[in-house]
């Protein structure tokens, strides 16, 4: 099934059961998928644009969620965590920090990494690798405090 009928599936559920929050979050991700498909691409989406799609819509709630906890708005902050919990059930099983750190070590030891000014060698071949599987900041966190200790 793909990520647009498993979302208006998704939608249709979640109207019939008055899910407010589930409802809005499903909605703008149906949203963000018809502008893809009115962006002129001609085509359906493809896995790693759907991945795409979910990765922006997830980033989007986390930077809301920074914000309204650094301005003291813990009931908009809960609503995007709501939101971003929703939008994660998409997406594949997220990395945690350890097998982060794990493959970051790898990548390090493969690129011949010798300390902060390797960031560049380091990155890109992570990022390809877990695209829709950790979040970039926490990849790029933990590449820094590996090459620092170099």
């Amino acid at each position: 099934m793909s990520l647009k009928e498993r979302v208006n599936e998704d939608l249709k559920s979640a109207m019939k059961a008055g899910e407010r929050v589930r409802t809005e979050t499903v909605r703008s991700l149906r949203a963000s998928i018809i502008e893809f498909e009115k962006s002129g691409a001609g085509r359906e989406m493809t896995p790693d644009e759907e991945i795409k799609v979910l990765t922006s819509a997830a980033k989007k709630r986390r930077e809301a969620i920074e914000l309204y906890d650094q301005n003291n708005r813990p009931e908009l902050a809960e609503k995007e965590r709501a939101e971003l919990e929703i939008i994660q059930s998409y997406l594949p099983q997220q990395l945690s920090r350890e097998e982060i750190a794990e493959r970051v070590r790898a990548v390090i030891k493969e690129a011949g990494a010798a300390g902060p000014q390797d960031t560049n060698k380091v990155i890109p071949t992570l990022m390809k690798e877990m695209k829709g599987k950790a979040d970039g900041k926490l990849v790029q966190e933990i590449v820094k405090e590996q090459l620092a200790a170099l």
